[in-house]
This record gives C-alpha cells, structure tokens and sequence, in this order.
C-alpha cells in the first residue's frame, strides 16, 4: 500500500487527497440533506374546532409532530376539541415541523364560590363572569337595600362563599326589593323645616319622593311642609302605613303652616 502511495508524485497524491476529502465532504451534505429533509415545506392542516383524536391523525398523516401545550375550558365547545393550532391553518412550514395545540378540558376545573353579599348586582355579575360563572334568575325578597346581592343560590341551595363549583355553573342571585319588611305608620311631616324632616326620615329608611316648591321658596333646606302624600291618616281616621324604601312626596312654602289637628303634634316614626 505504501509502495503504491510513494512511487507516485506527491502533487498527485496531495491532488487525490483533496479529492477525496471534497467527495466525503458532499456525500455528507447530502445525507443530512436527506435526514433533515432540509428544503422540504408543507402546509399545516386546519384542526381547530375538530376533535383531538381526529387532529392527531390529520397532523401524523401531514408529517407534523404534535405536542399539548395547554388545556382550557370552553363551555361553549365540546369537550377535547382543538381550540387554537400554532401554527395557524395553512401556513406553509417545514415537513417536520412541531405542531402545538391547545384543547378543551373534558371536565371544566372547579372554582371557589366567591363571596357576592352586599355586592351591587351589576358587580356581582360582573365577578362571576370572569371567573366563567353565569347568572341564573334574579329574585326580589323585602330589604331597604335595593338591587343589593342579599343570598346567593346553587342548585337551589344557598352557596356558602370558598365552595367548590365547577367552572360555567349557574348561580342565582336573591336581591333586595329597596322595601324594607318593616312596616310602621306614616309620619306627619306639615309643619316641619324641609332639612328637618329629611333627618327625620333618615332614620326609618323613608325616602324622600317628589318636591314642589311655592314660586317665592328659594332656600328649600329652611322651607315648610304644608302637604304630603301619603298622609298619616285616611278619610276614615285611620293610619296609614309604610315601609322603608318607600318615599314621602311634599310641597314647601315660606311660612310655617298649621298642624291640621291636634293628633299629628303626637306623631313619632
């Protein structure tokens, strides 16, 4: 072998080297070509909305490789079906490239109930829908606090707060009428400053309805009652009565009137 390397010229040799080294040099290029599958593109196949099982054999058949990234919760979408593919359908990637899908849980997670008393209704809502909880039917029962979340309700039952639910339940919420259940006679107020009586009914919860002011009225804090409705009694002497959360209407005048009869000077809420 060596006898064949040195009865020949050096230049020769150093030629076929070189030679030799260029065709190992290609023949390598051209496997890892064929390995890699370097310039070979496809398109990825849409599989967003279809079933994960069906997603797999589309993608497998296209030569893609698939990986789950993540799983959420859709309750509007079936259980296991392709919500977002990256790459987006039809994207033009290479043969083997890696496919990531994210899909939609069997079973939605379970959520804390949060706590909704004392929430305004529209906060109350607002709270469930970002923790993917609906609304169900709204119901009224007796309380000054009008529109105020006073029980909250799950499969008919009260819901205490920090309870397990599953996310996209329903929950039902019990507000408050702005009546209260208290229900006492309606207070005399002719007769008093304007400001007066409002402290006055402050303190029961009555509100204070419609105003008509006298043309010569022009500070209505120091104005007086001369007409009400509804008024303490009714055509036959009796008391009528009121709850909280209901109002009072009055019309002010400049000067102080009279007490109709000597009953209202005994009138307390």
């Amino acid at each position: 072998m060596f006898k064949f390397l040195t009865h020949r010229p050096l230049w020769l040799n150093i030629l076929a080297g070189i030679i030799l080294a260029l065709a190992i040099f290609f023949l390598f290029l051209l496997s890892l070509k064929c390995l890699t599958r370097h310039g070979k593109s496809a398109t990825v196949p849409a599989v967003t909305g279809k079933k994960y099982d069906e997603a797999i054999k589309l993608l497998k058949k296209a030569g893609f490789d698939v990986t789950i990234q993540d799983s959420v919760y859709v309750d509007t979408l079936p259980p296991m079906s392709v919500i977002k593919q990256m790459p987006e359908a039809d994207e033009i990637v290479k043969a083997n490239r890696e496919i990531i899908l994210i899909v939609n849980r069997f079973e939605p997670p379970l959520i804390e109930m949060p706590n909704l008393l004392n929430y305004s209704f529209r906060n109350a809502e607002m709270v469930l829908g970002n923790l993917g909880l609906k609304v169900g039917d709204t119901t009224f029962e007796p309380d000054f606090a009008k529109n105020i979340v006073r029980k909250q309700i799950y499969n008919g039952q009260v819901i205490a707060p920090g309870t397990k639910i599953r996310k996209g339940s329903v929950v039902s919420l019990v507000l408050g009428d702005g009546v209260g259940n208290k229900e006492f006679a309606v207070p005399s107020v002719i007769g008093m400053q304007f400001c007066d009586m409002k402290k006055k009914l402050e303190g029961s919860g009555v509100l204070v309805g419609a105003i008509v002011l006298d043309p010569d009225v022009t500070d209505t804090c120091s104005a007086w009652i001369y007409w009400q409705n509804p008024e303490r009694y009714d055509e036959d002497k009796n008391l009528n009565h009121i709850r909280s959360g209901q109002t009072i209407d009055v019309r002010l005048q400049l000067n102080k009137p009279a007490r109709k009869d000597s009953l209202d000077n005994a009138d307390h809420l």
